[in-house]
């Protein structure tokens, strides 16, 4: 119990600190004005139309950094600092977030694996619960600890597998929007070195988030054969 906390709380710190300079990059950068003038709203419109994708909503969300496209409802939800402003932090956000509409309408297998595995995690989430307060109620032990460990192991694997899978589904939806606000003329020279370095840094986040995951799914599994040695 006292090594999973450590790496929780280990794992956390980095995150903290990948998430503090995401913010700092996404501050500065959203004070550099976009040369087109264009907004996050504006971006993301003209870059489906690019695609001939006409059957996607965009609407204003709230709070900060936390735009997403939802396949379900097919809507790209951009915050409002996004949807509203005309810098270079605006167009790559905005545009990383279309990278995932054009994912969508090519079918990108990776996407469409972690859009399946998508409910497997929501219910690993609720049985790590379970699984934790039974281990604290004294419960995961005799017959049943054996189980409880299984259990465990395979909730863990498929959250590990779920962030391995998000790493290469996020990185090429930089990778599109990248290209794409290149060769449309969006961004040149520092303007795209600033839009690749916001998306270099948000893609951080998610590699943080998937060795968090892969190194508790290695201490569960030690723990099991140490266990049984």
């Amino acid at each position: 119990m006292f090594g999973y906390v450590v790496i929780v709380g280990i794992s956390s710190l980095i995150g903290m600190g990948i998430s503090g300079k995401l913010k700092s990059k996404f501050a500065h950068y959203s004070k550099v004005p976009l040369g087109s003038g264009m907004s996050g709203a504006e971006v993301a419109k003209k870059m489906m139309d690019h695609f001939g994708i006409y059957d996607v909503n965009i609407v204003q969300g709230k709070g900060m950094l936390t735009d997403h496209y939802n396949p379900q409802t097919k809507t790209v939800s951009l915050s409002p600092a996004v949807f509203n402003g005309r810098s270079i932090a605006s167009a790559a956000v905005a545009a990383h977030e279309c990278g995932h509409v054009v994912q969508h309408a090519e079918a990108y297998s990776m996407l469409t694996m972690r859009s399946n595995l998508v409910p497997l995690v929501q219910m690993s989430s609720k049985l790590q619960q379970l699984l934790f307060f039974a281990m604290v109620a004294g419960l995961a032990s005799g017959i049943f600890g054996n189980i409880f460990m299984i259990v465990l192991l395979a909730t863990f694997g498929i959250t590990a597998l779920f962030s391995l899978v998000t790493l290469p589904v996020e990185f090429d939806a930089s990778n599109r929007a990248l290209a794409w606000i290149e060769d449309a003329g969006i961004a040149h020279g520092a303007e795209l070195d600033g839009a690749k370095d916001s998306l270099w840094w948000a893609a951080m986040t998610y590699v943080a988030k998937a060795m968090s995951s892969l190194v508790l799914f290695l201490f569960i599994l030690l723990q099991m054969m140490g266990g049984r040695n």
